[in-house]
C-alpha cells in the first residue's frame, strides 16, 4: 500500500513540477469527504517532498469549498474546523495553499427559490438546484483564475472504481497519453485526476494510516461515516489486518434534497445516536411527500404561463406554510445546536422582498418569524417621518381603505426592487397589481 501511496505522490510531484512548466493555479474542490480529503493529503505530501528537495513551491493551489448552505450540519461544522486548520497549517508550514469558499449568490439560494419564488422541490425531472447551489458558485471562482492566469487546472477525487459510468465519463473527456482532460463546459480549464486507480478500501486505508498533515483527527472523519452508513454497507470491515478498516460508501449532500428517494445517511445518523437532526429529517420527508399534490401549487408557472396538468410554483399559502416549519425546525435544533441556522436574515428580506413583488400583501416574513421564534424582526424600520407620511396618505385616501392599500403595496414594491440582482422591471409589477387590484374592484361591484 506505501508503494502505492508513493506512486501517487511521485506522479503529483512531476505533474507540478515538470510535465506543466506553466504556473496554471490548482484548484481542488474540496468537500471533507473521504476522496477530496486523501487528495489534498497526497498534495500536501508532494509539496513537503518538493521543499525537502530545495525546490520552489511556486504554483498555488487553491483549495475551494462550496456551502450550499443547506449542508448536513454534521458535515458543515466538521468541514469548517477542518478548513480552519488547513488554513493555519499551510501558512505555518509556509505551503501555496490557500483556503477559499464559496457560496450561492442571494437570488440563487435554496429558500430564495423555494419559499420566496415557489419553485416546487427539486426531482429529476426539474432539478434546479444542482447549477444554482454548486455549478455557478464554483464556476465563478474558477473564471476568476481564468481570467488572472489565462488557463486553470482543477484537481478532482473522482475515482474510475466508484462506478461504471464514472469511468465511461472520465475515459471519454481524457486526452490520450496526457494526465490532463479538458473540462467539459468550463473554457480554458483543465482537469486531473490524481486518485483515479484507487480503490475504496485503499482511500480507506490512507485515512486510516496516514496523519492528517494539517493536524484533524481522521478518526473523527471515518467515524461519521461509518455512523451515517445505511445498513445495506457493510460499516466497518477489516482490510488488511484487525487496525485499518474500511467503511460504506456514504454520500453526503444537501440535508433538504428530494432528488433523492429518501436520505439513508441522515436517517443512520439518527439511529446512530444523533437525534437532534430528526426535525430537518421530518422536514425534508414531509416536503418530499406534498412535492406533487395539486392543492399546493398553482396552475401558473413563475412566468404566469398555464402550467402542466395545473401544477405550476407553490401557492402563497403554501410556500408560508414552508418558512413556518422550517422556523419551528430550526426553533427545535438550536435547543442542542445554538449555533446552528437553517435560513439566513438576508435570505428571509429576500423572500419577503418577492412575495411584495408576487403581489403577496396578507402574510409577511416578520410576522411569522416572530410568532414562531417570540422575536422581533421588523422589517418595516419604521421611525416618526414615515409614520406622519402614512397618516397624511390615510387622510388623502379619506374613507378610501382600498385606494390606500394599493398606493402603499406600490410603494412597496418600488422600494424593493433593488435588492435582488436579478428582477423583474418594476413596470410590469406595478401593472400587474394595478390589473389584479381594478378586477378585484370589479368583481366586488358586481
Amino acid at each position: 500500500m506505501s508503494k502505492i501511496t508513493q506512486n501517487i505522490v511521485d506522479e503529483i510531484i512531476d505533474q507540478y513540477l515538470f510535465a506543466d512548466k506553466t504556473f496554471r493555479p490548482w484548484i481542488i474542490g474540496f468537500s471533507g469527504g473521504k476522496d477530496s480529503t486523501v487528495m489534498l493529503q497526497l498534495v500536501w505530501k508532494a509539496l513537503e517532498n518538493i521543499k525537502k528537495l530545495g525546490m520552489v513551491t511556486s504554483r498555488e493551489v487553491y483549495i475551494v469549498c462550496n456551502d450550499t448552505m443547506v449542508e448536513n450540519p454534521v458535515i458543515t461544522e466538521y468541514v469548517y474546523r477542518v478548513l480552519d486548520k488547513i488554513e493555519l497549517a499551510a501558512r505555518e508550514q509556509d505551503m501555496p495553499i490557500y483556503v477559499r469558499k464559496t457560496i450561492p449568490r442571494l437570488e440563487d439560494s435554496f429558500w430564495v427559490n423555494l419559499i420566496g419564488k415557489g419553485y416546487p422541490a427539486p426531482n429529476n425531472a426539474f432539478r434546479w438546484c444542482t447549477e444554482r447551489l454548486k455549478i455557478k458558485p464554483t464556476s465563478r471562482f474558477i473564471t476568476d483564475q481564468v481570467s488572472e492566469y489565462g488557463e486553470a487546472i482543477i484537481l478532482i477525487g473522482t475515482r474510475k472504481s466508484e462506478s461504471a459510468n464514472r469511468a465511461k465519463s472520465m475515459k471519454k473527456h481524457s486526452i490520450k497519453g496526457k494526465r490532463l482532460s479538458k473540462h467539459p463546459f468550463q473554457n480554458n480549464t483543465y482537469m486531473y485526476a490524481p486518485i483515479r486507480d484507487l480503490r475504496l478500501e485503499e482511500v480507506w486505508y490512507i485515512i486510516n494510516t496516514m496523519n492528517s498533515p494539517w493536524g484533524a483527527d481522521n478518526s473523527e472523519l471515518f467515524q461519521i461515516y461509518s455512523d451515517a452508513s445505511a445498513d445495506d454497507y457493510e460499516c466497518p470491515t477489516v482490510v488488511t489486518d484487525k487496525e485499518h478498516k474500511s467503511c460504506g460508501q456514504s454520500r453526503f449532500g444537501c440535508w433538504v434534497c428530494t432528488v433523492v428517494k429518501e436520505d439513508k445517511s441522515m436517517t443512520a445518523l439518527i439511529e446512530n445516536g444523533l437525534d437532534w437532526l430528526k426535525p430537518l429529517l421530518d422536514f425534508r420527508n414531509d416536503l418530499a411527500l406534498k412535492r406533487n399534490e395539486s392543492i399546493y401549487r398553482s396552475h401558473l408557472r413563475r412566468n404566469n404561463t398555464l402550467a402542466v396538468n395545473g401544477m405550476g410554483s407553490y401557492k402563497p399559502s403554501y410556500r408560508a406554510e414552508i418558512l413556518e416549519r422550517l422556523l419551528l425546525a430550526q426553533k427545535e435544533i438550536q435547543k442542542i445546536k445554538p449555533n446552528v441556522e437553517l435560513i439566513t436574515n438576508q435570505e428571509l428580506i429576500a423572500i419577503q422582498t418577492i412575495w411584495f413583488r408576487d403581489s403577496i400583501f396578507n402574510v409577511k416574513v416578520s410576522d411569522i418569524y416572530n410568532k414562531i421564534l417570540k422575536t422581533d424582526f421588523d422589517m418595516k424600520n419604521h421611525n416618526e417621518k414615515k409614520d406622519k407620511e402614512l397618516e397624511l396618505l390615510k387622510q388623502s385616501c379619506g374613507d378610501k381603505s382600498k385606494n390606500f392599500d394599493l398606493i402603499q403595496e406600490l410603494l412597496i414594491l418600488q422600494k424593493n426592487k433593488s435588492l435582488l440582482n436579478k428582477k423583474r422591471g418594476l413596470k410590469d409589477d406595478i401593472e400587474t397589481r394595478i390589473e389584479n387590484y381594478l378586477k378585484k374592484d370589479k368583481e366586488d361591484v358586481h
